[in-house]
């Protein structure tokens, strides 16, 4: 039996809509948060700027620098609101990029209209405010977005700078042709780095986010200490190789016509309650949750690596199984509802373990004859009228797990006889239980 390998989760944003629509999901969220961090980085920077204006600069003049500010925070909020209402196109990033830088160098370069008519308007100093607008862009995890923010940069302070160095104001004397080349190139130098800086980021939270999803399929299967053995390995599951393990089949009995007579919204709500409480019992015996199957499950013990005490295990899960259901279905008589009817099917023998299909989809699969009998074990319990059904496989593999101690297995079991199972020759052992 093979498991079926859960599918990776993917995008499915339009490209032309969302700019990082083709990024895995864990790196999407990484960037929407780090746009949001850059908002409000850009929010309280914005807040601290005006205070620091309010407190150096004369009053008009502060009222042209506020107004600005005001507007420098409305691009902001407008691009997060844009992303927010689904209006956002993957061009909106550059052209409010652009407008950014833009403003920024008018900001800068250009006289304040509510200054004195011999103010200066040129301070290459404030340059330094193109480096903060520029770490601004790293929040988003975009390298592109860095770059073109270089360019940007770059370009319109240049082209501020030429704009001065024309004005028949005695400023051009400080703005030569090699100062502008070289804040330009210079900036551009810095972006590029950041850009690689941003992209090896990406990267680095792309892998972890990999990681991370893998981590969560796996323990859907395997129990946690399984987990953080198979996630340290490369492809630990990529050999098929022979071992012995124990199979277990679970299934509920008469669930079809249980189904018949409720409501989708109780139906699931039964298998969910059903599984959960597979599933804990198979990873509380050290267990695999191979798949679920329709109302049932198999669960293996011994994969993907065999222990000491796989047969063991084995035995004591389906006991606690039963016994489980057997106090849930006291607490559903109790309050008029219809008892939970299971049956367990278990088997210990040789299987083939690792991954089969293609380099496009693999599956996790358990296979061999040992899978089949304990199927076949599983549907005997309708025959001889019991809830579990254990082969004497599971219980000689049991005892020699402790030395050839009996007493290993479980209390209450008790030897059926042998039975002959559906599609095989040769009769078997069966213990049943309870």
């Amino acid at each position: 039996m093979a498991t079926d390998a859960p599918a990776s989760p993917t995008a499915t944003n339009d490209p032309q809509s969302n700019p990082v629509a083709h990024a895995e999901p864990g790196l999407t969220e990484e960037q929407v948060a780090g746009r949001l961090l850059a908002l409000q980085g850009r929010s309280a920077a914005l807040v601290a700027i005006a205070l620091l204006v309010a407190f150096l600069v004369p009053f008009p003049q502060m009222i042209y620098y506020g107004a600005l500010m005001v507007l420098f925070l409305a691009i902001g909020f407008a691009r997060y609101g844009l992303e927010r209402s689904g209006l956002y196109r993957w061009w909106h990033d550059y052209l409010i990029t652009a407008v950014d830088f833009a403003l920024l160098a008018f900001t800068l370069l250009y006289p304040n209209p509510l200054a004195p008519p011999d103010d200066t308007p040129l301070n290459i100093g404030n340059f330094a405010y193109f480096y903060v607008m520029l770490v601004g862009l790293a929040f988003g995890y975009q390298p592109h977005r860095v770059l073109w923010g270089g360019l940007m940069g770059a370009f319109f302070w240049a082209l501020g700078l030429v704009w001065i160095g024309a004005q028949p104001r005695g400023v051009a004397v400080v703005i030569t042709f090699p100062s502008v080349v070289e804040t330009s190139v210079v900036f551009l130098i810095v972006a590029v780095l950041m850009a690689v800086i941003v992209a090896r980021s990406q990267r680095l939270v792309d892998r972890q986010v990999k990681a991370e999803r893998e981590r969560s399929h796996l323990a859907r299967y395997f129990p946690p200490a399984t987990v953080e053995r198979l996630t340290g390995e490369d492809n630990p599951l990529s050999q098929m190789r022979e071992q012995n393990a124990a199979v277990m089949f679970f299934d509920l009995v008469g669930f079809t016509r249980w189904a018949e007579r409720h409501g989708p919204a109780e139906v699931i709500t039964m298998l969910r309650d059903v599984h959960a409480r597979v599933e804990s019992a198979v990873f509380a015996h050290e267990g695999t949750l191979d798949k679920y199957i329709g109302d049932g499950a198999m669960a293996t013990f011994g994969t993907p690596d065999p222990g000491p005490r796989d047969a063991t295990n084995a035995l004591a899960c389906v006991a606690a199984i039963a016994l489980d259901f057997e106090t849930w279905n006291d607490e559903r008589r109790r309050a008029g509802l219809e008892p939970v009817l299971i049956s367990l099917g278990l088997h210990y023998g040789p299987v083939v373990v690792g991954n089969i299909g293609s380099a496009r989809r693999l599956e996790f699969a358990v296979l061999g004859d040992t899978v089949n009998v304990a199927s076949r074990l599983e549907e005997l319990t309708r025959a001889i009228d019991c809830r579990v059904a254990v082969s004497g496989s599971v219980v000689e593999a049991a005892s020699d797990e402790a030395g050839g101690d009996a007493a290993a297995v479980p209390t209450g079991f008790s030897n059926a006889g042998k039975w002959e199972l559906r599609g095989r020759d040769a009769a078997i052992d069966v213990l049943t239980f309870g």
